[in-house]
């Protein structure tokens, strides 16, 4: 007898579903479910980088929107309603009535024609011009000598900021006391050293009060320049004198190959500063002087604070302070210029 071959059934899909292996439809569509999670990962950083953007952007709002209130506030609020006032006919009826008539230029072409305001001008340059190169030489002189190490450098240079700590008032008063042409300790020296029989008119003299108060400011700026340019020559590398000094270069050619063109930046800041602080002096001026005599130290500054606080003529006062805000303005703009080119050259 023959026997009869049966067929062998296929069991592959069973051994494959006991395995887990599956060639089938489902096997197929693994890799679409691989890429769809990658996506959706994908959109879950980017939601996150976002979130985090956002809070980096809002924390730095949170510290930029205080500052920049207060300057609206505090400094530009009173520029604008000082130019405001200048335009009108701001007196101490204003402060009863509220009506402040507008009068155009009119408050502008009364102090530019003043005689007072050309002459004020010109102590004004003279007073700037002489204070800035005053404070800058002489702090210049002890920013190079305090680079030196030596005993008591540090205590010396802490105590040469004391000048610029002390309220002005303080300082014009004692500087007032010394210069006194009767009682001030000044003349008194100068008597006792037979230099001055009857002693200098430092206060009372039309020459030498504009004299006086350009040193006692003189004084007053030397620890700023002497900070600010110090400050400057410590990052000035060491090895460039050293090489100079190689190179048999001495303390004259080091200082205008190496320190001046690595200073210069340094100097523009303290110039500008500087300037812009000198022009709009007025502390001292009233303690010391008051601006007299004979209006011989009267400055733009106190002509602007004679005009609004003395006279209360604030329409006037506030077009004088405006234009000492455009002279300020017009030096900084053409010094840093220049400034800017001969760096370029």
């Amino acid at each position: 007898m023959r026997s009869r071959s049966r067929p062998v059934p296929d069991l592959s899909p069973t051994l494959r579903m006991s395995t887990g292996q599956d060639d089938g439809p489902v096997a197929a569509g693994a890799p679409a479910t691989g890429a769809a999670e990658e996506v959706k990962d994908a959109h879950g950083r980017d939601r996150a980088v976002a979130r985090a953007r956002f809070w980096e952007q809002l924390t730095q709002w949170m510290f930029i929107v205080p500052a920049a209130a207060y300057l609206l506030l505090f400094f530009g609020y009173p520029i604008v309603k000082n130019i405001v006032m200048s335009f009108q006919q701001y007196t101490t009826t204003t402060f009863y009535t509220g009506a402040a008539p507008f009068v155009g230029l009119q408050n502008y072409a009364k102090i530019l024609s003043s005689d007072l305001f050309s002459k004020a001008l010109l102590t004004t340059v003279l007073f700037t011009a002489g204070s800035i190169l005053g404070q800058f030489v002489l702090g210049l002189a002890f920013a190079l000598f305090f680079q030196r190490r030596f005993p008591l450098g540090r205590v010396l240079r802490s105590l040469l900021l004391l000048p610029w700590l002390l309220p002005l008032v303080v300082s014009g008063t004692t500087w007032r006391w010394m210069l006194d042409p009767d009682t001030g300790v000044v003349n008194d020296a100068l008597r006792h050293l037979h230099l001055s029989s009857s002693g200098i008119p430092w206060l009372t003299g039309t020459s030498q009060a504009l004299v006086s108060v350009i040193l006692i400011n003189i004084w007053v700026g030397i620890p700023f320049n002497t900070a600010i340019l110090y400050g400057g020559l410590q990052d000035i590398p060491t090895h460039l004198y050293e090489a100079a000094k190689l190179d048999g270069a001495g303390p004259v050619t080091s200082f205008r190959h190496v320190t001046w063109p690595l200073l210069r930046p340094v100097v523009s800041v303290a110039l500008v500063l500087g300037v812009v602080y000198t022009v709009k002096v007025l502390d001292i001026i009233l303690v010391v002087t008051g601006g007299g005599p004979a209006n011989a130290t009267e400055t733009i500054a106190t002509q602007s604070y004679e005009l609004s606080f003395q006279q209360f003529e604030f329409g006037r006062g506030a077009a004088m302070s405006n234009v000492l805000i455009v002279i300020s303005l017009a030096f900084a703009l053409v010094y840093l210029r220049a400034n800017r080119r001969a760096q370029n050259a």
